[in-house]
């Protein structure tokens, strides 16, 4: 499979990025900001960071760079797209997911590891996830604080596009896990059509033993799988 790792200026998890799809036997290539192509892609992913210095709000002004209309594209042809942190906040911004990240609610930057609960494996992203194990994975972030509206609220929850929330380490969704203030503990959705995806934990960090945990192997393992099976099929 080939992952395409968009690079913005002050991106800081493009490099993890690409290690976690090599270390999985992937090929990854870093796509610049300026570039209107994604070349081969299998699969795009929208790094963490602090693209563009984070001005005006997280995100806002890498939705308009040019590699984000040939995402736009891929997501409109069924590409899977994945977001993290930054990456999450950029596809918002661009209306490949609904919602908003907007400052943690006690106004401080997060950095430390959480537990996720998995609450659907059908999508692209979760299906190789075991029922009921809770992911630990890090977080970095200040704005990570998903908000949106209740009329929203009530689509994600009936379309089943909520992938993660903020859990204990018994998958538990209660409040002390929640770390940024999120409505309903929740770290990650998905768009109705399931191909695009966004969450603000970092699983790129969470690949290697040597970090603390290998439950992010579990999220990119999701995508090539359903890659690999959709591959098969094209050639039956």
């Amino acid at each position: 499979m080939n992952f395409s790792v968009l690079q913005f200026p002050a991106s800081n998890c493009d490099q993890d990025a690409v290690h976690a799809a090599r270390l999985l036997g992937h090929s990854a290539r870093l796509v610049w900001h300026k570039e209107t192509s994604l070349g081969d892609a299998d699969a795009v992913i929208v790094p963490g960071g602090f693209s563009y210095g984070d001005y005006l709000r997280c995100g806002a002004i890498a939705r308009f760079s040019p590699v984000m209309q040939a995402v736009k594209q891929f997501a409109e042809n069924g590409g899977l797209v994945l977001g993290i942190c930054n990456g999450f906040q950029v596809l918002t911004e661009a209306g490949l997911l609904p919602g908003a990240l907007i400052r943690n609610r006690d106004l401080q930057f997060h950095c430390e590891h959480v537990f996720l609960k998995t609450l659907t494996t059908d999508s692209p992203f979760t299906g190789q996830i075991p029922t009921d194990k809770p992911l630990r994975i890090p977080i970095a972030h200040g704005e990570g604080c998903y908000f949106a509206d209740e009329e929203t609220l009530s689509k994600l929850r009936a379309n089943n596009q909520i992938l993660w929330q903020y859990c204990n380490a018994q998958g538990e969704v209660t409040e002390a896990s929640n770390p940024n203030g999120s409505l309903g503990n929740i770290a990650g959705v998905c768009n109705e059509r399931r191909n695009v995806a966004g969450l603000m934990p970092h699983p790129e960090r969470a690949c290697e033993s040597l970090l603390g945990s290998v439950d992010g192997r579990l999220i990119f393992e999701s995508m090539i799988h359903r890659l690999q099976s959709k591959q098969v099929a094209k050639a039956a």
